[in-house]
């Protein structure tokens, strides 16, 4: 089976791997890299349990070919945490309850960080159309909404 030689970033490292032409970044990172925290859940990119950031988007995973992220910079949800301080988003999450099964939670955090990324004041509003891409089937949302709010607020003091 021919493969080709990817290189990338990912969470502020350089990877490169072989892997197969039609291989998605989802099984490149779960399966190649160990990096398995992103789920393959829909495999049709609505669910966004796999949500990764490249290049600054947030982006399922599952309906990326590893072969076209070469050159970009990847970040997952096992980039977040510097050693063993989390990023205020895994905290506001665990504090808020807003993990319950944790299927859907590497997603929506990533999704959630990169709005965050970009306005650390968001609204109720801002939140709700943001996790509203991601499905979670335990919560109902209001917990997310919460934690996220909590997260910016505390982003927003420090």
């Amino acid at each position: 089976m021919k493969t080709r030689k990817v290189t990338f970033d990912i969470n502020g490292e350089t990877c490169t791997s072989q892997v197969r032409p039609y291989e998605t970044l989802i099984e490149t990172l779960r399966d190649r890299l160990d990096l398995t925290g992103a789920k393959e859940a829909c495999g049709m990119g609505s669910c966004g349990a796999c949500t990764v950031v490249i290049d600054g988007v947030p982006t399922r995973s599952c309906l990326v070919l590893t072969p076209e992220v070469e050159g970009s910079s990847i970040e997952t949800i096992e980039g977040l945490a510097k050693g063993k301080e989390l990023h205020p988003l895994q905290e506001a999450f665990m504090e808020k309850g807003a993990v319950q099964c944790g299927f859907c939670t590497s997603g929506m955090i990533m999704n959630t960080k990169e709005l965050l990324d970009r306005n650390q004041t968001p609204t109720r509003q801002d939140v709700i159309r943001t996790v509203s891409s991601n499905i979670c089937r335990c919560t109902g949302y209001k917990k997310i909404v919460e934690a996220v709010q909590a997260a910016a607020k505390a982003a927003a003091g420090s």
